[in-house]
């Protein structure tokens, strides 16, 4: 049967988007299922506030009446601007295990790409390095942790099958909690002479400063991941969009900042896995009016036992200060002390050589990878609105 690729539109074109990933994982059980809402919202270009500089074109895949397949067409210029002028993006990818509806779905992309200047496509991304990015290659056996991306195996036999190469791989670390919170000896050292400087300051998240103190975070988070690969800055607005996801969750004593003479110079923010709670709901608050997914989050929400270090750095003059070591040992302290079992460091770039020997320091171990895909796009390779393919 012929597969037809066509653009989204409208609300029910939105809901079976949405809906496919309840077909792709109906036998997984380590697929932690979003909140329809909140998938709904990320895609409202009023209200996300990507679309306040970005642009996507939103795709499915049909065989007959049948929805086998998704993807997002995307263009950055926060991107183009900071790396290269020529690429676009592509995420929100999901596909039945079939190469033929994965080719047509990258060529439907990559036609809308292409149409729009771009030479090449990487991704997933979705749509940033500040959202859920990279495809599952290793480390299938869990469940995500929160704002991780899951996917079935065969995708990375999908991609490689339709041109695409490796382009950078992203590491996740495990680290079981030590008896009695401690992290080796050495972390104690580095941060106590940190932490003897009389200009130095290092305290958790004020709950009664939370604006201004997360706005240092986010001062320090551009600074520190500007030269990171395919890193974009976040505006004030996508900070804000971000942070109202995650106060629900966030616990002030997980997020540290450390400042020198006042500056803002090193933090680390830590979050309660989530996605533990989240998986009880099912990827719904309410049914039938009754808010049966809300009880069974809210009563999972109290066995959560690990943390994800999702984010977190210093300034680049401040990179050899020992801040670092000394902001992590305190959120570490304070997960130990919050009842937490299990620390997840994730993610970091393959060849950032400095925060894998200072993860690797811990006595965590690799135990996930997450990879970013990148192809040309080729000219000829057109796929005009509504074209099939046998």
């Amino acid at each position: 049967m012929t597969v037809v690729v066509t653009p989204v539109r409208g609300r029910r074109d939105t809901t079976a988007f949405i809906k496919l990933p309840y077909l792709v994982y109906r036998d997984d059980p380590h697929w932690v299922a979003p909140l329809e809402r909140e998938r709904r919202a990320f895609l409202n270009r009023r209200r996300n506030p990507f679309f306040d500089f970005g642009t996507a074109e939103l795709f499915l895949a049909r065989r007959g009446d049948e929805i086998v397949g998704r993807i997002a067409a995307v263009i950055d210029p926060r991107y183009n601007a900071r790396h290269d002028p020529g690429h676009g993006l592509f995420g929100l990818f999901e596909c039945v295990d079939d190469v033929q509806v994965a080719e047509a779905l990258f060529a439907a992309a990559a036609d809308w790409l292409g149409g729009h200047g771009m030479t090449a496509m990487l991704g997933p991304l979705s749509f940033s390095t500040n959202e859920e990015c990279g495809l599952l290659t290793e480390g299938f056996d869990s469940p995500p942790t929160v704002m991780m991306a899951h996917n079935p195996p065969y995708y990375r036999r999908l991609l490689s099958g339709c041109g695409f190469a490796k382009a950078k791989d992203l590491w996740s670390w495990r680290l079981p909690m030590p008896r009695g919170g401690e992290l080796p000896p050495v972390f104690d050292r580095v941060g106590d002479r940190a932490r003897r400087r009389a200009n130095v300051t290092i305290r958790s998240l004020d709950p009664k400063r939370f604006d201004e103190d997360m706005a240092q975070v986010k001062e320090i988070y551009n600074a520190a991941w500007s030269r990171n690969w395919a890193s974009v800055p976040l505006t004030d607005r996508e900070f804000d969009h971000l942070l109202k996801e995650l106060k629900p969750v966030l616990r002030p004593e997980l997020v540290i900042l450390a400042q020198v003479d006042g500056d803002p110079a090193a933090f680390t923010m830590w979050l309660p896995d989530a996605n533990q709670a989240l998986r009880a709901a099912r990827g719904r608050l309410t049914t039938f009016g009754l808010p049966t997914g809300l009880v069974r989050m809210a009563r999972a929400a109290r066995r959560i036992d690990r943390v994800r270090a999702m984010a977190g750095g210093a300034k680049e003059k401040y990179r050899h200060s020992g801040l670092v070591p000394a902001v992590l040992t305190q959120a570490h302290r304070a997960a130990h002390r919050l009842g937490y079992r299990e620390t997840e460091f994730s993610w970091v770039l393959e060849d950032n050589a400095q925060s894998n020997r200072l993860i690797q320091a811990t006595g965590a171990v690799r135990f996930r990878t997450h990879s970013l895909y990148q192809r040309v796009i080729d000219p000829a390779d057109t796929w005009p609105q509504g074209r099939v393919t046998p």
